[in-house]
């Protein structure tokens, strides 16, 4: 053979790396070949800061929070930017890890964080950004995005759980919270939806934005009230998540969270849009829902605290995963703002401050672990063996 007359090895393929050097653009193709759709869950949890900072009750008036919050906007909305270049690169470069990152059960629900992270910058570009682009840019920025990230939502919320019917195999043990993000992310638009409800129109308009966003938060609370009865049970009778998983559980705080927000901008957006019989429904329901799915949203987020604080003295370390600590304690945050501009009650003020100073605490140190990751080529480099991937259930529980 001809290759047999060639000196051994001097062609090898790390020679040949060595004096062909990959071009720049195969290099940063490579460096996204492992970034999942999970990396959309730090646009979320930043954009989340500014909405929320933003709608803090009125006696909170902190010095500069209103440029903080519009500081903390800029930079997820360039962080989408980002992400949605590198993502890019990762389905064009590596379709065959974007393929299997889609038949993975424990990876294709995140797909719905895409949605959601379009969503969350288009409604704290409306909230804040306002201020720096001014008034008819924002309307616009939020309009293109609310529309994306609406039909990329409706299509995950459909998508993910077919695949996981047709296509994933699937055990009772394997429960996870992350199942949830797919069908979140219509009621991150039910919330986002009656803000834009005032740049329309009035009219028919107006009135039907307003009652497809209630369409959306039907369709998102009825999928996910069918979805928490097994994750519920797969903790009581299989024990806890494994520990790089825990910080999950606070997923469930979402669909409560921005449920509450989405009665109540709804009911803000009702009065002179619909028939008067209609928005004295929507004020009552934002107080009657809202008030009790509160309640549940404390119970759940102390058990889920105490089992992160279980596996964090059992040695639990960062993963991305830690960006669940953000975005859903940010949904309670803006539905306790709603419950306080509705009731007037203080105690919902002062829950608003609470949640909202344990976001900026959760989001303060996910982002500078994750910066420290990135720098390092830890979290984008190749899972390991033994190394669970955020979102997967497939690791003991320790």
């Amino acid at each position: 053979m001809v290759t047999a007359a060639q000196p051994r090895g001097s062609f090898s393929r790390r020679s040949v790396r060595s004096a062909f050097p990959l071009p720049a653009r195969s290099r940063r193709a490579s460096a996204v070949r492992h970034l999942g759709p999970n990396w959309y869950a730090s646009v979320m949890g930043t954009a989340i800061v500014a909405t929320a900072g933003a709608g803090l009750p009125g006696p909170v008036h902190l010095p500069g929070l209103r440029t903080a919050c519009t500081a903390v906007w800029a930079l997820a909305a360039a962080l989408l930017a980002a992400l949605l270049v590198a993502r890019t690169l990762h389905w064009v470069h590596h379709r065959d890890q974007a393929r299997a990152h889609l038949l993975d059960s424990a990876v294709a629900p995140f797909y719905g964080c895409l949605a959601m992270a379009l969503l969350a910058v288009g409604g704290a570009t409306l909230a804040v950004g306002r201020d720096w682009i001014g008034a008819g840019p924002a309307i616009a920025a939020d309009t293109v995005l609310f529309t994306a990230g609406t039909v990329i939502g409706l299509v995950a919320a459909v998508a993910v759980p077919y695949l996981m019917v047709a296509r994933h195999r699937i055990q009772p043990d394997q429960a996870s919270p992350v199942w949830l993000l797919p069908l979140v992310a219509p009621m991150v638009s039910a919330a986002q939806g009656p803000l834009l409800v005032p740049h329309l129109p009035a009219g028919r308009p107006r009135e039907t934005l307003l009652l497809a966003c209630l369409a959306l938060f039907g369709l998102s609370l009825l999928a996910t009230l069918v979805t928490l009865p097994p994750i519920l049970t797969r903790l009581i009778t299989a024990g806890p998540l494994p520990l790089p998983l825990t910080p999950t559980l606070f997923l469930v705080l979402g669909p409560l969270g921005q449920s509450t927000t989405a009665v109540g901008t709804a009911a803000d957006a009702a009065g002179g849009t619909v028939p008067a019989p209609y928005a004295e429904g929507f004020a009552v329901l934002a107080v009657l829902y809202g008030v009790p799915v509160m309640g549940f949203a404390l119970l759940w987020l102390a058990l889920a605290a105490a089992l992160v604080v279980r596996a964090l003295r059992r040695g639990m370390g960062f993963t991305m995963a830690w960006w669940a600590f953000t975005f859903p304690v940010g949904t309670c945050a803006t539905g306790a703002e709603a419950l306080a501009r509705r009731t007037g009650l203080a105690a919902f003020g002062g829950l608003a401050v609470g949640l909202y100073a344990l976001l900026v605490a959760a989001w303060a140190v996910a982002a500078v672990r994750t910066g420290r990751g990135v720098v390092s080529g830890e979290l984008l480099a190749a899972p390991g063996r033994g190394r669970v991937v955020p979102g997967s259930t497939r690791a003991r529980t320790r």
